[in-house]
């Protein structure tokens, strides 16, 4: 699958694949949609000490971020990030975030921890990276808060069903909370079968809403 490194319009790396004509991140900026959905929508709403599930780890963006939000607040995270295609060393080395925000060697740490096992990387995050496919899974609930970051509905639809929003409802604690970068009528619809209230709420840079979703 042949990817290629895009520079997105705040000055970050994101990856295309050219075959599914599908970017990793948003090309109105990767920063800052990450930044947006996941930590403001997501990490903000979430327990003063929280465990974090996040479905598509891809460049580690989400992972990285939230490392270094987490020093910043001085929270405890944990960390489990299911990934089933890891992007490739050789690309992950010319990615720029650990540059832009100045912690290069966190950002490294990142891809070169083991997968399958946890390993803390600072007093306030620990990371566990599963290199699996999220239908091989069995979630018990223990996670405050879903980053759901898989490929965009019409590329990857194996990833948007009813089944998949019940292993995510399933893997929440109760008043625990999913967001996504996606709006789609379809996914709110199937995250409401599945149990969740389902909210719209302004998206990033590019993007008029996003979906978060709390289990009662």
């Amino acid at each position: 699958m042949n990817r290629t490194l895009i520079t997105t319009n705040d000055g970050s790396h994101s990856i295309r694949i050219d075959a599914m004509d599908e970017t990793y991140h948003s090309i109105h900026g990767a920063l800052q949609e990450a930044k947006h959905v996941f930590l403001k929508e997501g990490f903000y709403q979430s327990e003063d000490a929280v465990a974090i599930l996040e479905i598509g780890f891809g460049t580690g963006l989400n992972a990285f971020l939230t490392m270094l939000e987490a020093h910043k607040c001085a929270r405890q995270v944990e960390y489990v990030a299911v990934e089933k295609y890891p992007v490739a060393e050789e690309m992950l080395r010319v990615l720029n975030y650990g540059t832009l925000l100045h912690e290069a060697e966190w950002f490294d740490e990142l891809h070169v921890i083991n997968w399958e096992m946890r390993v803390p990387l600072s007093d306030y995050f620990a990371l566990t990276k599963l290199q699996k496919d999220i239908a091989d899974i069995d979630f018990e609930p223990r996670f405050h808060v879903i980053y759901f970051d898989a490929f965009a509905p019409d590329k990857q639809p194996e990833m948007w069903t009813p089944d998949v929003f019940e292993k995510m409802y399933k893997a929440l604690l109760p008043g625990g909370i999913l967001v996504t970068y996606c709006a789609k009528g379809q996914v709110k619809r199937d995250l409401k079968a599945a149990g969740f209230i389902v909210e719209s709420v302004p998206g990033p840079p590019g993007k008029r809403e996003m979906i978060r979703a709390r289990k009662d």
